[in-house]
């Protein structure tokens, strides 16, 4: 789908979307995250809101290991909204992704075996009850706790009628962050609200709101310039680190994508950063080798130990692993082999193939396999998965042991 402009600024367009999202949506949430984005669409909100007395949802998740700077700027948000907002700050126990350890592949935020190693305390007025959420989990994923929120949300005070609040999630996602936030806004498939396409049906009364999402990074910083809007300083640190402003990003630090900045955390906070060492097993290690151009994530070149093929690496590589991690990857390869014998290789997949389709997932390779392997791509994105939902997980788990005994066609790697 094209990019079609309007004849208006940003800025105006924002604003608007921000109207009409309060003329239509009996609750108004925000997931703020403390990001520059984020930042600025949060003010924006706001704006609207004080404009017309109502309050705002305003959601943070908290995930424990995240730099001073941003709690700070968290902090003075809260403090600066209060009275036009309902606070949600969630310090809950989540599972979190840990792309730099397969020792510890997930790890949970607030983990309350763990209470003496937190990296801080949650402030006195977040939420730390388990039974604060009637749809909380103990170490619940991430990803699944945000819709629920919403969903709750929609609910809250309700009468009984069979029928939610009408209820929107602001997020500032911008489409040229990449191919998947773009994807979100120009999908012809989705269902949106009134036609908008910058608003997403999630579930029953619930939608998600992008009203920045045409936004770019020189936009961002101009508003907060023009404005004098308070924002995180993080961001001010991260440039005297050398980081240009598209480089500079807030993200969770321990994720597949996001783990090559983990290193930032020694430069712009070291006391932070003594306290992650010993939360989050594998963080300095990670830090060490995310810098680096080398082997360690299968990033670079990889190359294949002497006297070895990609498929006896890949073997050796399984069987350094725990054994619990080493049997995700299995079930994992186990249905790779499976999907492409059912697509013309009934006798097994090659090495290696042509580098730039083996890139663009066009062709099966054991080479495939183990940079999978050595990038500690947890949910195998490298051979074309998804991340499961963590309820999911559990039956999936037990259905794969049955495939895996009934498929006798696959490599005794996986068998």
């Amino acid at each position: 789908m094209p990019k079609k402009y309007l004849n208006k600024d940003v800025l105006t367009a924002a604003r608007e979307r921000i109207a009409f999202t309060f003329d239509w949506f009996e609750k108004v949430s925000f997931s703020f995250s403390g990001g520059k984005d984020s930042t600025v669409g949060l003010h924006l909100v706001m704006e609207e809101a004080i404009k017309r007395g109502r309050k705002v949802n305003l959601l943070f998740i908290d995930m424990e290991a995240q730099y001073k700077a941003t709690i700070d700027h968290l902090e003075q948000m809260y403090d600066e909204y209060w009275e036009y907002i309902v606070p949600y700050w969630v310090a809950l126990p989540l599972s979190l992704r840990n792309a730099v350890s397969v020792y510890e592949p997930k790890w949970t935020c607030w983990d309350k075996d763990k209470k003496e190693k937190w990296i801080r305390k949650p402030p006195e007025y977040a939420i730390t009850d388990y039974d604060y959420f009637d749809f909380f989990e103990y170490g619940m994923e991430f990803e699944e706790f945000v819709p629920k929120f919403n969903q709750w949300i929609s609910q809250e005070g309700f009468n009984g009628d069979g029928v939610g609040y009408l209820s929107a999630s602001i997020v500032s996602i911008r489409s040229d962050e990449s191919l998947n936030r773009y994807r979100t806004i120009a999908n012809k498939s989705k269902n949106t609200f009134s036609g908008k396409q910058w608003t997403t049906w999630e579930d029953k009364s619930c939608y998600s709101v992008y009203p920045i999402y045409d936004w770019r990074t020189e936009d961002i910083w101009r508003y907060i310039g023009k404005y004098g809007k308070p924002y995180n300083t993080i961001y001010d640190l991260m440039h005297q680190a050398g980081l240009s402003i598209h480089q500079a990003r807030l993200c969770q630090p321990y994720g597949d994508d996001q783990r090559k900045g983990l290193y930032l955390y020694q430069v712009l906070e070291p006391d932070t950063w003594g306290k992650v060492v010993a939360r989050v097993n594998g963080a300095n290690s990670g830090a060490l080798y995310s810098k680096e151009s080398g082997n360690i994530n299968g990033t670079i070149k990889v190359k294949k130990p002497e006297g070895h093929t990609w498929e006896t690496f890949s073997e050796m590589l399984l069987n350094s692993m725990p054994k619990e991690t080493a049997e995700h990857y299995r079930n994992k390869i186990a249905v790779f082999l499976n999907w492409w014998y059912q697509r013309g290789y009934q006798n097994g997949i090659p090495d290696e193939a042509d580098p730039k389709k083996e890139n663009s997932k066009g062709v099966p390779s054991w080479r495939r396999i183990a940079k999978t392997l050595l990038r500690n791509d947890y949910w195998c994105k490298g051979l074309s998965f998804s991340q499961h939902k963590s309820g999911a997980y559990e039956a999936y788990k037990e259905r794969m042991k049955k495939n895996r005994a009934e498929w006798d066609h696959l490599n005794e790697i996986v068998q």
